[in-house]
């Protein structure tokens, strides 16, 4: 049950994007989650019994290849949802990805067991999962078509600008170590390109933190 407290405020967001009876349906069946930043929402290998609906804050969703290696597929945020989380739940799979906090994070658990009924029941519901699809899949060409065709330096210049984006601030934080794993190549390209950027007045290195100047 979603606490009474929260179903003015709530209502009023997700009226935007769904009806009024299942907005009534959330406040019966799901409930809100509370996340702080680093704080995992899912992990590779774990079973998915829910669909997270982002209500304030950012998700950032990765996945692993066979080395260990982990790589940024997406954000989540405001009134967005994971697709990946909707598949595992519908197919009873374990989740292939990992969802982390990346700053303090609301959201609306709904329970697996209502996926299916909500989609032959609600217009907007099932509109709002092909239309999550439909975005995530689009996120995921821009990213194999950035390993493809972009040259690093091009790619980092990217993943610094969606950083600067999802935070509203142009300052990350984040170590070099930490942008690697997430574009999938070694602290000290990184390190190289970083420094490059710096000499070209693009931005200013601290420690464990990036500020990106006007002229980024």
């Amino acid at each position: 049950m979603i606490d009474t407290d929260k179903k003015t405020e709530l209502r009023t967001k997700l009226s935007k994007i769904f009806e009024k009876d299942l907005i009534d349906d959330l406040f019966t069946f799901a409930e809100i989650t509370y996340l702080t930043e680093g704080e995992t929402l899912m992990d590779y290998g774990k079973k998915v019994s829910f669909l997270p609906v982002i209500i304030s804050g950012t998700i950032r969703v990765m996945r692993k290849d066979e080395e260990g290696r982990e790589i940024l597929l997406y954000y989540l945020s405001d009134n967005e949802s994971c697709a990946m989380a909707y598949a595992c739940c519908m197919e009873a799979r374990k989740s292939e990805v990992k969802a982390v906090a990346e700053d303090n994070v609301e959201l609306i658990k709904i329970p697996h067991e209502k996926l299916d009924e909500w989609l032959g029941k609600f217009p907007s519901w099932k509109s709002y999962i092909f239309n999550s699809f439909a975005h995530r899949f689009n996120e995921l060409l821009k990213s194999l078509e950035s390993v493809a065709f972009h040259k690093l330096d091009e790619r980092l210049v990217k993943y610094l600008r969606n950083k600067a984006k999802v935070s509203g601030k142009s300052s990350i934080q984040l170590s070099h170590n930490q942008i690697a794993e997430e574009m999938g190549t070694s602290r000290v390209v990184i390190s190289r390109l970083l420094k490059q950027l710096e000499n070209d007045h693009k931005l200013v290195l601290y420690r464990n933190e990036i500020k990106l100047l006007s002229g980024f």
